[in-house]
């Protein structure tokens, strides 16, 4: 099977991302939310990302024009998934909402349709488990923001066959990434790794260590960070970050065990950019 047409579930943050960079990648893609009101938001974004990407001569407006006609969106999950050749979840870190998905897009999808997970901590054999398609299941974790992140990460669960890691690639490649292949283990390489930075800098902070600005410019500068641990966060959203270190806790021990400073910040509201207040506060 030739690898076509590509479904998206979930138009939030990463799932416009992935859209974005499937259409463009010249993939018929289809984003697929319950909300018309996260769609009409995700083409938005979409659509501005392209025109700043011509602007800045990277593509070609014949480009953004061909990849804006390649995407469709739409609001019944089922059905607009059905006839897809992939179908890439990018729902929230909640593993009883990615098995729901899963479970039901297995009843409906054709027989050898790859099944992606873009989980950056979930087990991938767990959620792969619920389907009559294990060998065909995969991560793919995309990094944000995925249409300028050239990473993804292929997550070989269980039982993926050599013939779903070797499409994947594929997709990856023609979406403009670069990948890496990883057994999987709990939080993979870059959440596992990212996870322990960001909760040491919040128990610095919690310390007295430094300023979260002082911290942030230390490890751009000292170490050659593209971005400070707070500034990442509050990109990434600090109730994700709290659910993945929650994870790694439960399976990994002690040493992942959160920052009651960085629980606090959730319970108070402050989860990052998308609510315009995390570690930083951001200008609506």
């Amino acid at each position: 099977m030739t690898i076509q047409r590509i479904a998206v579930i979930g138009a939030g943050i990463m799932g416009n991302g992935i859209a974005h960079v499937s259409a463009l990648g010249g993939y018929d893609t289809v984003l697929i939310d319950v909300s018309q009101e996260a769609l009409d938001k995700a083409l938005e974004t979409i659509t501005k990302n392209l025109t700043r990407a011509t602007e800045l001569g990277k593509i070609q407006p014949e480009d953004k024009d061909a990849a804006l006609g390649r995407l469709t969106m739409q609001t019944r999950v089922p059905e607009a998934a059905a006839p897809c050749d992939m179908i890439i979840e990018a729902v929230p870190e909640k593993i009883d909402l990615k098995i729901k998905i899963f479970t039901t897009l297995d009843g409906v999808c054709k027989p050898e349709a790859i099944f992606a997970t873009n989980t950056s901590s979930l087990s991938v054999t767990e959620i792969a488990a619920v389907t009559k398609r294990p060998k065909q299941f995969v991560g793919m974790h995309f990094f944000n923001p995925v249409h300028k992140m050239k990473l993804v990460e292929i997550i070989r669960a269980l039982e993926t066959d050599e013939e779903t890691l070797r499409k994947t690639a594929e997709v990856a490649l023609k979406m403009g990434k670069e990948t890496v292949t990883i057994k999987e283990s709990p939080g993979f390489v870059t959440s596992r790794i990212n996870a322990l930075i960001g909760n040491e800098a919040f128990y610095m902070l919690q310390e007295g260590v430094g300023s979260a600005r002082d911290i942030d410019t230390a490890l751009k500068l000292g170490l050659n960070h593209p971005m400070g641990p707070f500034e990442m966060v509050d990109l990434v959203g600090l109730d994700t970050r709290l659910a993945i270190l929650e994870y790694l806790h439960r399976t990994l021990g002690e040493k992942y065990k959160p920052s009651p400073l960085m629980i606090q910040y959730v319970k108070a509201g402050r989860l990052g950019r998308k609510v315009g207040k995390g570690v930083y506060e951001y200008e609506s």
